[in-house]
């Protein structure tokens, strides 16, 4: 019944006007008048609406050249208005194939919430440079969305899984259409929220994209809101102990004042804590990671009233519409993974499996959240390589790996 009331909330806040209009967490500004369109936007989504070099600062290595990119997507909190969303595309280095340099869709982890965090404009992490550093070198060109409500204005729905999916889906359209040698064919790969998004993305493919060609995803770190895996979640997160992933839940309150017009930072979070919790508008990921361990916050001492009930909306927008893939998916986890526990990404190998899906599930040993990215590559690059080829991939639904004693 919680559910239920929960969904129908949802629904309801949906529809107001404007939810987010006044909101004081979403961060906008900061960032260069690229990102600042003020024409309509109309059209099919999926459209390129300008392309600038990337600074040579943030062209990735083994890059030939980076450029940034704005095209047109549609917003998935409401579902039908146009928006714009921003991204950049880093091509191989040499001559691309014919068709085409194979191409592959990257979405990204948490940054933050504030358009400053934009990867576009404020770069990537080590991890994850020398990631999409490692396919470039291997002759794949990645297009790569900031996602909807980064780098320009509105609110970021953080977490909100068909936001991402449509950001992604139309960052691909847009290159394919936008005069880029790159080939029709296309892989989701994703990390952490980016990993929610590669599974979110190639789940809502068949009815918002049918026309794309994609032959798989990799995902590795992957969130699963269900009741099950978020109990997994909690139990791994004690409430009177020193937790940087505390972070996650200040920027989902961003989330929750895009759709729910009602909510107050200041009914939840203690006085003391308000500062840190209000700069998810302006700061990223690590400054609310780094705050929350150098002033020693804990989930019971951040919070005057527990918000889980109000947050339930928010998680509902967390899930997948279906766990029905119709391309293979590779799943990678770190058997030390705080952030994503190990129980909560494999919880989700199996139900997809239950569902159908054709999954190649890997854990490894010794590795973290982040661990898992580059860790993962040996496994990973043979999936994509073969999904692209057109040849068949087996899963291990039969024996999928079991999390490791906590």
């Amino acid at each position: 019944m919680r559910l239920f009331a929960a969904l129908s909330l949802l629904l309801a806040v949906l529809a107001a006007p404007s939810a987010f209009a006044a909101s004081s967490l979403q961060g906008d500004g900061g960032v260069s008048e690229f990102y600042a369109w003020t024409g309509k936007v109309k059209g099919k989504p999926g459209r390129l609406l300008r392309q600038e070099p990337l600074p040579e600062k943030l062209v990735l290595e083994n890059a030939a050249s980076g450029t940034r990119l704005l095209y047109t997507s549609t917003d998935g909190l409401g579902g039908k208005d146009r928006v714009v969303v921003s991204g950049d595309l880093f091509l191989p280095k040499g001559d691309p194939p014919k068709g085409g340099w194979p191409l592959l869709a990257w979405a990204h982890g948490t940054v933050g919430v504030a358009d400053v965090c934009a990867p576009s404009w404020a770069g990537r992490s080590p991890r994850d440079k020398t990631y999409l550093a490692f396919w470039l070198a291997r002759g794949y060109a990645v297009v790569a969305s900031d996602y909807q409500g980064l780098g320009v204005a509105g609110g970021h729905p953080y977490l909100a899984t068909r936001p991402a999916a449509y950001s992604m889906l139309d960052a691909v359209r847009a290159v394919q259409k936008g005069g880029f040698p790159v080939s029709r064919r296309v892989v989701l790969i994703g990390q952490s929220q980016g990993g929610g998004a590669a599974f979110a993305t190639a789940a809502y493919a068949p009815a918002y994209a049918p026309e794309l060609d994609i032959r798989g995803t990799v995902a590795t770190g992957t969130p699963y809101f269900s009741p099950e895996a978020q109990t997994v979640l909690q139990a791994a997160r004690p409430r009177d102990a020193v937790d940087p992933t505390l972070g996650y839940n200040l920027l989902i309150h961003s989330l929750l004042e895009q759709i729910d017009p009602g909510f107050r930072l200041e009914d939840y979070v203690a006085d003391a804590a308000l500062p840190l919790a209000r700069k998810a508008g302006t700061g990223c990921f690590g400054d609310l990671a780094r705050g929350v361990l150098q002033e020693g916050w804990t989930f019971n001492r951040t919070y005057r009233i527990d918000p889980a009930e109000r947050m339930l909306p928010a998680y509902a927008l967390m899930g997948y519409p279906t766990l029905t893939i119709p391309t293979p998916i590779f799943m990678g986890t770190g058997a030390n993974d705080r952030d994503v526990p190990p129980g909560m990404q494999l919880s989700l190998a199996a139900d997809a499996c239950r569902a159908g899906s054709t999954i190649q599930s890997h854990i490894y040993p010794g590795l973290d959240h982040s661990g898992a990215v580059n860790g993962s590559t040996k496994e990973s690059s043979a999936f994509v390589e073969a999904v692209f080829a057109g040849k068949p991939v087996a899963g291990n639904c039969k024996a999928l790996p079991t999390p490791p004693p906590a």
